[in-house]
This record gives C-alpha cells, sequence and structure tokens, in this order.
C-alpha cells in the first residue's frame, strides 16, 4: 500500500556518488562472473587466489568471511571450470593450497585488462593531473573506510 508519509532515504553529495560508483562496480562484477561462468562469490574467490598466488582453503575462507565447507564446494566448482587447481601442502599433509591453472590465468589476464580498459575510457574525460588526483583521492578514501569498517 502506498503511504505518502513514508519519508525517503536517498543519500546526496558524496555519499549518493560513492554509492552509485560501488553500485556500477557491483553490476560489472556480475557481467564479469555471468561471462566466466562463475556466481559472485566463485568470482571473488577466484580473484583472491589470483592475487595470493597460493592459497589454502582456511585462508580463503577466512578472507571471504565463509566457512571451510562452503569454501571447499567453491573450490571443487572451480577446479571443475578449469581455473583453480589444488597442490599439496609440502608441510602438512592434511592441507593443500589452491592455485591458479593455466586457463585460471588466462581468465584473470582477460578481466584484467578489459577492466583497465572499462576504466580508462570512463575516465577519458580526466585530464592527468585529474586522473591522478582522484586516484589519490580514492585510495585515501578507500583505506580510510577500510580501517573505519575493522571491528575492534
Amino acid at each position: 500500500m502506498h503511504n505518502p508519509d513514508r519519508a525517503s532515504h536517498t543519500l546526496t553529495g558524496f555519499p549518493a556518488a560513492a554509492s552509485a560508483f560501488v553500485s556500477a562496480l557491483e553490476g560489472n562484477r556480475r557481467r564479469i562472473a555471468e561471462d566466466a561462468g562463475l556466481t559472485g562469490t566463485e568470482l571473488r574467490a577466484l580473484f583472491r587466489v589470483a592475487q595470493a598466488v597460493s592459497i589454502t582453503p582456511k585462508d580463503l575462507a577466512a578472507h571471504l568471511g565463509l566457512t571451510t565447507g562452503a569454501v571447499t564446494a567453491i573450490a571443487r566448482r572451480l577446479v571443475d571450470a578449469g581455473f583453480v587447481t589444488r597442490t599439496d601442502h609440502p608441510g602438512d599433509r592434511r592441507s593443500l593450497y589452491l592455485e591458479l591453472t593455466p586457463e585460471g590465468h588466462t581468465v584473470m589476464g582477460q578481466i584484467h585488462h578489459d577492466f583497465t580498459e572499462m576504466l580508462s575510457a570512463s575516465t577519458s574525460s580526466l585530464s592527468a593531473d585529474q586522473l591522478t588526483d582522484f586516484t589519490a583521492a580514492l585510495t585515501s578514501v578507500a583505506a580510510e573506510v577500510r580501517t573505519r569498517s575493522e571491528r575492534p
């Protein structure tokens, strides 16, 4: 039922711009995941494996905020897709590492290339100095948000 007395919760100014930017990036991530035949969580896992080079399922679970059981299922799907391989842990027979396969490296290289191209086109109206300033400001704000989001 429509209630005209309800207040709208709309952001304005920088918070609105930041929210729109994050939403645009999330939409792009969904498109990338779909193109790769992955879920958003599987794509996040693939990005973390690529960044870490070699990571245990336990560390991946901690990074993603998931249980090790959930990461086992995600890892299985990434292995089945041909993007990740399991490698024996040299110091612990009960553990293993997740690493990109050659196909995983190819996919990540293409994703990074496409993302860089999209952002380059999206910022083409900025001068070199404006882009440098925007990069510094975005980096600073991201670091501050990350710090303020940590639990004490």
